[in-house]
């Protein structure tokens, strides 16, 4: 099968994502076919470092102008794992022109723009969850 053939893809989230999304041509290629056929895109916690990468068919960052959200600079922090980190989720998103959100740390928040969902930190994870199908049942 083919990303044409899904309804929607999620990112979970995890410090594992910093190896296996970064730079991933075949997730960037899987995530960018489904968000441009407008197929719901969802990531959470640390997924959504998958979204870097992704841009638009006109060259823009996926995220630019979107409400986003993901595991936030302070929650990075209290964790003591920025150094390790490719990058700061919050930072990153801010720099590339996303309209980053975020509730205080460890709490749950999701971000709905469109049919690109995401979810700040693994207390947002049903949240997230619950609004990527709400979206297939539209």
């Amino acid at each position: 099968f083919t990303a044409k053939d899904l309804d929607a893809i999620y990112m979970c989230g995890g410090h594992g994502t910093g190896t296996d999304f970064v730079a991933n041509p075949t997730l960037k290629a899987a995530i960018e076919t489904m968000y441009n056929s407008d197929k719901v895109v969802g990531a959470v916690c640390h997924g959504p470092v998958c979204l870097e990468q992704c841009t638009t068919p006109d060259g823009a960052p996926i995220v630019k102008g979107k409400k986003v959200t993901g595991f936030s600079n302070t929650e990075e922090e209290v964790v003591q794992l920025t150094e390790l980190v490719p990058f700061l989720l919050e930072t990153k998103f801010k720099e590339q022109g996303g309209l980053y959100e975020k509730a205080g740390d460890w709490m749950s928040k999701v971000c709905v723009d469109g049919k690109l969902v995401t979810g700040q930190n693994p207390q947002s994870s049903e949240e997230c969850a619950n609004a990527v199908v709400a979206l297939l049942g539209k």
